[in-house]
């Protein structure tokens, strides 16, 4: 319904403004600035990407073109491309990142209760990354390749609700598993994984935590089997078994028993072999709950589709405030 408003006031309104205040006073982000405000600066970048603008001279002649509008909209004053390009070089980039997380804490409050495939009382996180192609002239201190610039997207996603609840923006060279350092483990919360983050000096951190893990199995790591239970293969299972690793350095990095999973999915006509710290959940959940993993990938297609940061002809002042973490 009409209420008077831009369509965009209307949707910068359910921002909490003064958490937003609260993070650019933590970094000092009004310091010696007397005009172009850091809630400026966020409402054009959002405009930005909201209007799929393509560079900043694209966002003055489109935010300019109607200036009696820019109060309306919620920004005071005019906005000019070397104010916007000397504000996204200088401003603290954790004035956003933090605030990024007041919304993120918001968001998952009122999904809470959403539905999810496996019936548990446990937090569920998918984790997985991504690479995010940009141009090499822009992004320079990004490179990746001799003539490719990228970053890597690390993402733990809430699967109730799929909301990122930890992002890590890293060189694109950086291996995967290497965020499970920059992680603090919940105690009770299932990590799904993909065997690109099967290090088992890693893994027994998240079961010191008191956190589960389900991840794909590779095919050469040694274990012994110590019993077996019984499964009912009509439902796709073919083993659910407790092991322990045998590997020279395998076993002194897991020195406790592991579950381990096999099941064959049918749709894809593939058999995959799951490892778990847990021993109460039903075999079945467990392949359930691997099957899951793949909201993440909607979620990475879903970025990159409405992302708007690669263009190999933006100028080079306008690079995002992506840094290595």
């Amino acid at each position: 319904m009409n209420c008077g408003k831009m369509v965009f006031s209307q949707i910068m309104d359910f921002l909490p403004s003064y958490e937003f205040k609260k993070c650019v006073d933590h970094y000092k982000g009004q310091y010696k600035v007397k005009m172009f405000s850091c809630l400026n600066q966020y409402y054009c970048m959002a405009f930005a990407q909201l209007a799929y603008r393509e560079s900043l001279r694209d966002i003055e002649a489109c935010l300019n073109a109607v200036p009696n509008r820019l109060f309306h909209m919620g920004i005071r004053g005019t906005v000019c491309k070397s104010k916007l390009a000397d504000a996204n070089a200088n401003r603290d980039w954790r004035i956003y990142a933090d605030f990024a997380q007041k919304l993120i804490h918001e968001a998952r409050a009122l999904y809470c209760d959403g539905k999810f495939a496996v019936e548990l009382e446990n937090t569920v996180y998918a984790l997985d990354a991504s690479i995010i192609d940009l141009c090499l002239s822009v992004f320079p201190w990004a490179k990746f390749r001799k003539r490719k610039a990228a970053v890597k997207m690390h993402t733990l996603l809430d699967l109730c609700g799929n909301i990122p609840t930890f992002i890590w923006i890293a060189h694109g060279k950086i291996h995967d598993v290497k965020v499970l350092d920059q992680l603090l483990p919940e105690p009770g919360a299932f990590y799904i994984m993909d065997r690109g983050y099967l290090d088992f000096g890693r893994l027994y951190n998240l079961t010191a935590s008191l956190s589960f893990f389900v991840i794909r199995s590779k095919k050469n790591f040694k274990f012994r089997r110590l019993y077996s239970n019984t499964v009912d293969k009509y439902t796709g299972l073919r083993a659910d078994q407790s092991i322990v690793l045998t590997g020279v350095n395998t076993r002194k990095k897991y020195p406790e028993k592991l579950r381990r999973v096999k099941f064959h999915d049918e749709e894809k006509g593939k058999t995959i072999i799951i490892l778990t710290n847990n021993f109460t959940i039903d075999a079945l959940d467990v392949a359930n709950l691997y099957k899951q993993r793949w909201q993440i990938e909607l979620f990475f297609k879903w970025i990159k589709q409405h992302l708007r940061i690669k263009n190999s002809t933006a100028p080079q002042k306008m690079q995002s405030k992506l840094r290595f973490g």
